[in-house]
Parts: structure tokens; C-alpha cells; sequence
């Protein structure tokens, strides 16, 4: 079957895979080659696939939609992160979450910061009107 994670920004995977494992609201599920079309709502968690080599592969994946249709599981979400390795891939989901929270955080920070300006500048007009 062919796997597809799709980001905003970017396709992070597009491959042949033989098992997809991941994390639904319901609970955890394998998807193989054979099985019935599905739907899903992923929550954030661990995604593995296999290759056809028999590598098994992680994704860090934050919350979003997987759909398998025939041959091709199709999997939508706002941010993933990729290893071979569960360590460095919690450090590295670690590292780029931390930035985005920091980043979240910022954009917070400028829009109190437009609104206080906001409600400064129509309580002058009250004054002075």
C-alpha cells in the first residue's frame, strides 16, 4: 500500500509500506495491504509503518485525519517528525514543540499587545470626542 503524510507545508512521506500502526480516538490500530477502507481522527502520538524491507520506521504525529482508500492510506496533519530511532526522536519532537510553543506564545504576546492599543486608542476617542 502507499503511504502519504501530508503536512501544511510540505508531503513528509509518500512510500510503499506493508503495516501502518497509529493511535486513534478510539485506541490504536494496525492497517495491512488487505484491509477495508477506513476513517479516522488521529490523536498526537507515535505513528510506525513498515517498509517492504522490513524496516520499521516512527512518526511523532500531532492530532489529524487518516483515511485509507484501497491501496493508499492517506494521512493529514498540522506537524509530524520523522526517525528511525524512538530516542532521538523524542528529543527531536521534544526540541520542535518546545519551538512552537514559543512561538504560540509570541503570537499571544503581540496580539494582547494590539489589542491593549486597540482598547487605548477608542477609550481616547471617548474622551475627546
Amino acid at each position: 500500500m502507499r503511504l502519504k503524510v501530508l503536512l501544511p507545508s510540505e508531503i513528509l512521506v509518500d512510500q510503499e509500506v506493508t503495516k501502518v500502526i497509529a493511535e486513534g480516538q478510539d485506541g490504536e490500530f494496525c492497517l495491512l495491504p488487505r484491509h477495508v477502507d477506513f476513517l479516522t481522527a488521529l490523536v498526537p502520538g507515535i505513528f510506525l509503518y513498515a517498509t517492504p524491507d522490513g524496516r520499521e520506521q516512527f512518526l511523532a504525529v500531532d492530532q489529524g485525519i487518516l483515511v485509507k482508500c484501497g491501496p493508499e492510506v492517506l494521512v493529514s496533519t498540522r506537524n509530524a517528525v520523522g526517525g528511525a530511532e524512538l530516542g532521538v526522536l523524542e528529543q527531536t519532537v521534544e526540541k520542535q514543540f518546545r519551538a512552537e510553543e514559543d512561538r504560540e506564545a509570541a503570537a499571544r504576546l503581540a496580539f494582547s499587545k494590539l489589542e491593549a492599543g486597540f482598547i487605548r486608542r477608542f477609550a481616547e476617542l471617548e474622551t475627546h470626542g
